[in-house]
């Protein structure tokens, strides 16, 4: 069958149909688990019945307006978030590369109003992942992804990650901001200590720059906590956010200080579909759940038992597993064998991850999985690595023979 999407990704031959909870049913009837959560998107799972509901409600009343006119939905939403978190003000959007595009614009024209437009610049960090817009994809400085769209928007300059002396040296009269992932989920589920999140909030401080966090993955409770930054006890300046803040729906959202956001007045940004009453009942409806009373703890405890269980694994399979990463439900398995051939093998047990940088394979659960489901994921990764450590013993075995 001819296809006429555009060919930008390389697809599994797999379709589904509906999904329940954590588990995905494609078209053929047969049931997946879904450890990719649509790449940290689908937080609550799938048709969870309180955004179902939400949604379905707000779709027969009003879909969209646009940002001519109040929309209170949205209101609320805002409200919510900067009671939750450091914020003052937010920008709703569709995206994360679009919650990162307001950072970078928000960081940049808060110098040029202070009278140092010259202070452009932002540093950021080998690995990132922030977006596939020219600007998003600049920030993040991965030739791969840049190559063939022309000279790189200018004004970014990457440091290895969360080396704070490369930060040092970096700094410039033209250095506007520093820009980080607590973890780098694309980048190999590489973690950002607390202690350099504070170090770097303090070389804010002393040099007069912006932090901006890119949570677009770690937020709305992927590391046990509503934000990662708040594991550190710091609080940045912009912080974009998006996946999980929509439970599935588009949503992306930047956060900022009043402070930080005091140069973007009437007319210096802007979005057509952003904030539309449909994100915004889902928007609300995801941080119904997500902040109730121990929901988050439940997070955690979940968590901890499934390191655990994955520690043991990388023990039963040092052939296949080299170390397990990350915090809360964003974790990674670094594999000896290349990656790709996990993740099919795990596709082939019916559980579905997603790939990342340094040959890892993320697991990204929805938060609401319990531990019948955790057993069933750690018995289906069981199974898959003893079949690879087999197949790649075999040749071995066969040449020590001959």
């Amino acid at each position: 069958m001819t296809s006429h999407l555009l060919p930008a990704y390389a697809r599994a031959n797999l379709a589904f149909e509906r999904g329940d909870g954590a588990w995905l049913i494609a078209t053929d009837g047969e049931r997946y688990l879904d450890f990719a959560s649509g790449v940290a998107v689908n937080a609550l799972g799938h048709a969870h019945p309180h955004l179902v509901k939400a949604l379905g409600e707000q779709a027969q009343k009003l879909w969209h307006v646009s940002n001519l006119f109040r929309i209170p939905e949205g209101e609320r939403l805002a409200e919510r978030l900067c009671a939750a978190t450091f914020a003052d003000l937010v920008f709703f959007a569709n995206s994360g590369a679009e919650a990162l595009e307001c950072a970078i614009k928000t960081a940049r024209k808060y110098h040029a109003v202070g009278g140092q437009a010259e202070r452009f610049r932002i540093i950021t960090f080998e690995g990132a992942f922030h977006g596939r817009t020219l600007a998003t994809l600049a920030a993040g400085g991965q030739q791969k992804y840049l190559e063939g769209f022309g000279p790189p928007l200018e004004g970014f300059d990457q440091v290895p990650f969360a080396d704070l002396e490369a930060v040092k040296r970096k700094l410039g009269p033209e250095t506007a901001a520093i820009l980080i992932e607590p973890i780098q989920g694309e980048g190999g589920v590489r973690i950002a200590s607390p202690q350099i999140l504070k170090e770097l909030r303090a070389l804010c401080d002393q040099h007069g720059l912006l932090l901006v966090l890119d949570e677009v993955q770690t937020g709305i409770g992927r590391t046990g906590e509503l934000f990662a930054y708040q594991r550190a006890g710091i609080a940045p300046d912009i912080m974009a956010i998006a996946k999980a803040i929509g439970g599935g729906f588009p949503l992306g959202a930047c956060l900022a200080t009043g402070e930080a956001a005091k140069g973007m007045t009437p007319g210096t940004h802007g979005s057509t579909f952003g904030g539309n009453p449909l994100a915004m009942a889902a928007g609300n409806a995801v941080l119904d759940v997500v902040l109730a009373p121990g929901f988050l703890d439940r997070v955690r405890r979940t968590a901890i038992l499934f390191k655990q269980r994955l520690a043991e694994l990388k023990d039963r399979h040092p052939a296949v597993i080299a170390e397990v990463r990350g915090e809360g439900l964003l974790l990674g398995l670094r594999a000896l064998t290349p990656s790709a051939e996990l993740v099919d093998e795990l596709r082939a047990e019916k559980l579905l991850t997603a790939a990342s940088g340094e040959n890892v394979v993320r697991l990204l659960p929805p938060l609401i999985i319990g531990q019948a489901e955790i057993a069933e994921a750690v018995a289906m990764i069981d199974r898959a690595c003893t079949r690879i450590a087999r197949a790649h013993d075999q040749p071995r075995k066969e040449g020590v023979v001959g």
